[in-house]
C-alpha cells in the first residue's frame, strides 16, 4: 500500500532528530514541507526531491503531500517539533478523510517544550500546559481564558508562537493576563532558534517578560510556578523529591 510519513525534525539540527525520522527521511524520494523547515535538512538529504509552500498555505503543502503518496512515490512531510503538536499530522488525516490510500505513519519528534526547556535547565519538573499565542485559526478571546485557567490551575506554561510581525504584542497581552493572577517575580524563560544559528536562552521575571523585545516567531517561552527558582542561573521547577 501506498505510504505517507508524517516527520517530526525536532528543532532543527540534525542531532536532536531522532533515528526514526532520520530513517524515514532517508528512504523517501519527495519531501513536502514549510519552506524554513525544509531548508533545515535539505543539505542532509541532497538527492531528494522537495516540494515547499509558503507560511499559510499549509493545507496546499499536505494535498501534494498526499498526491506524491498516493502516485506510489515514497513521500514525506516534514513539520518541526512534532508532528502532532501544532503540526500537520490531523491536518492530513482531515484531508485523507475516510480513505485508507495512502496509509499515514507518524513519526514523533521533539516538541519546542521539551528541548527549550532542556537549554533553561528543568522548568517542566511539574504539571504544565502548552498554549499557541497565534490568533490565526484560535480567536484571542479563548486563548485568554486559556491563559487564566492554566495561571488559575498553578501549571507552568509553554508559549509557542508569542511573537510576529503580525503580531507583535500578543506576548505582552498575554503577560499582563498571566500577572492578574501570578506575582511579577515568577521565574520565566525564553529560549530561541532551539538547535539552530543563533541559539539563546535568557532568564527573566514575569515582570521583565512583560517588557522584552527580543522574542519572535522562533522563541518559546516558559512562564514558571511559584516553585520555580534560579539555581546557577538555570530555571528550575522542583518536583518536590528533595523534600521527601
Amino acid at each position: 500500500m501506498n505510504k505517507l510519513y508524517i516527520v517530526g525534525i525536532g528543532p532543527g539540527s540534525y542531532e536532536d532528530m531522532t533515528i526514526r525520522a532520520d530513517q524515514a527521511l532517508r528512504e523517501c524520494e519527495v519531501i513536502v514541507g514549510y519552506t524554513v523547515y525544509v531548508n533545515l535538512i535539505r543539505e542532509r538529504y541532497p538527492d531528494k526531491e522537495y516540494a515547499t509552500t509558503p507560511m499559510t498555505r499549509e493545507a496546499e503543502r499536505c494535498r501534494m503531500a498526499l498526491k506524491a503518496a498516493r502516485a506510489g512515490r515514497r513521500a514525506a512531510i516534514v513539520c518541526s517539533g512534532d508532528s502532532g503538536i501544532y503540526g500537520m499530522a490531523a491536518l492530513v488525516y482531515e484531508l485523507r478523510g475516510d480513505r485508507e490510500d495512502p496509509a499515514l505513519e507518524i513519526i514523533p519528534g521533539v516538541t519546542a517544550a521539551c528541548s527549550g526547556a532542556a537549554l533553561l535547565g528543568s522548568p517542566l519538573t511539574q504539571d504544565f500546559a502548552v498554549i499557541s499565542l497565534s490568533d490565526r485559526l484560535t480567536g484571542w478571546d479563548k486563548i485568554e481564558r486559556k491563559l487564566e485557567a492554566a495561571a488559575q490551575a498553578g501549571l507552568a506554561i509553554v508559549l509557542y508562537n508569542p511573537v510576529s510581525k503580525s503580531r507583535p504584542e500578543h506576548l505582552r497581552r498575554a503577560c499582563r493576563i498571566l500577572l492578574r493572577t501570578l506575582a511579577p517575580d515568577v521565574i520565566c524563560g525564553v529560549a530561541q532558534n532551539v538547535g539552530r544559528e543563533g541559539e539563546q536562552v535568557r532568564v527573566m521575571r514575569l515582570e521583565q517578560l512583560c517588557e522584552d523585545k527580543q522574542a519572535d516567531m522562533f522563541s518559546t517561552v516558559f512562564i514558571g510556578t511559584r516553585q520555580t527558582k534560579i539555581l546557577a542561573g538555570k530555571m528550575v521547577t522542583p518536583r518536590g523529591y528533595a523534600d521527601v
